[in-house]
């Protein structure tokens, strides 16, 4: 093809070479990954941690949700040289329905609390996983809009990866080191399934519901297990037309919490109306927190209930050591398969099946 800024009469033009098309690749790419996957002793990490410094400590959440059993034995070190830094906060478990408006409620909720109690606050999202793909979306962040942004929060996704009770494997430890962190106020939200949240339970302070308008009277609600141990019912979408179902819908649960018996915390839970969305009556929730906070300091039972926590989470690291060490024994990886097909079969009952199972491992562990 011929180019006529190339002929003699433009002799005067002068024509310069393209520049050469870039990669598509990042060039740096390769040394972003190595920096990502870098490993520090885990004094380093309790020494950024203890800092406040936010990269650091999502380095070190990272190790603690890692299944490789380097970075657990790593991560279980930078959480007892932590400990020690831990325990001065208020946790906060926030639950209820999908769909109840948690993360913008959590939004609302975090950027008054720094406002008007100042301190620092972090934000545990819990995200459920997909059982086809194992996935999760991490998403609730983006509904954080304010917190997102905010130089005194620290939010951070986290897939269920399984576990029950709503919350992350690992919630619990990595409170401990938003608290070494200097974060005073924890938010723990659920992935919101209902009636088994007893873990979030136990591990916060104060465990707040969310509700909507319109989801059942009295007897509903005494139906609901969560509502048990809920030291708090918020009724969300208090706003336009909705305001007066909402009052209706808040005196149908103070109704419902009546017919249970007093919680041990000798506090009986209070029900408030508020918007998420155009945060009113967003102060009256955070004064309802606070202040039952503040009973329970008084008679004990917030120490209480902490040591009691503690000592659940022991035996639950203690069944959780042990399922994990009979289902990687290479005589039970053996027999699994062939005693499930007996199963199936309609050869054995899966209770003969267990049973089997188990004398198998404990055999095993009397010969070693």
């Amino acid at each position: 093809m011929e180019h006529p800024e190339n002929s003699s009469e433009y002799a005067g033009l002068q024509v310069n070479a393209g520049v050469a098309q870039p990669s598509i690749v990042n060039p740096y790419l390769s040394k972003i990954r190595k920096k990502r996957h870098q490993l520090y002793s885990p004094g380093e990490y309790v020494e950024g941690i203890l800092k406040g410094d936010v990269s650091m400590l999502s380095q070190a959440v990272t190790l603690i949700e890692s299944v490789l059993p380097d970075h657990q034995a790593l991560a279980q070190e930078v959480i007892e040289k932590c400990l020690p830094y831990s325990g001065n906060s208020v946790r906060i478990g926030i639950s209820g329905v999908p769909g109840a408006g948690k993360s913008t409620s959590i939004d609302a909720f975090g950027t008054h609390l720094l406002r008007d109690y100042g301190g620092k606050l972090a934000v545990l999202a819990i995200d459920p996983s997909s059982e086809k793909t194992k996935g999760s979306i991490l998403g609730d962040k983006t509904r954080m809009e304010k917190l997102a942004v905010h130089p005194k929060s620290f939010i951070r996704p986290s897939p269920t990866a399984g576990s029950l009770g709503g919350v992350a494997r690992k919630t619990r430890e990595t409170i401990i080191l938003c608290e070494a962190a200097g974060y005073n106020h924890i938010f723990v939200e659920t992935v919101g399934v209902g009636q088994s949240e007893t873990a979030c339970h136990s591990m916060v302070d104060y465990f707040l519901l969310i509700q909507l308008a319109g989801t059942g009277d009295e007897l509903q609600g005494i139906k609901r297990g969560i509502m048990e141990i809920a030291d708090g019912i918020v009724i969300n979408k208090a706003d336009g037309e909705n305001v007066e179902k909402a009052k209706l819908a808040a005196s149908h649960f103070r109704n419902a919490l009546h017919l249970f018996p007093m919680p041990d915390s000798g506090v009986l839970p209070e029900v408030r109306c508020y918007s998420g969305f155009y945060e009113t009556g967003i102060d009256e929730i955070l004064k309802m927190v606070f202040d039952y906070v503040d009973k329970v300091k008084d008679n004990g039972y917030f120490q209480y209930r902490r040591n009691e926590q503690s000592k659940y989470w022991m035996y639950e690291s203690v069944n959780e050591r042990l399922k994990s060490d009979f289902y990687n024994n290479s005589k039970i990886s053996e027999m699994l398969k062939a005693t499930e097909a007996g199963v199936l079969g309609g050869k054995v009952t899966s209770f003969v099946a267990a049973k089997k199972l188990l004398d198998t491992y404990y055999e095993g562990l009397r010969n070693t």
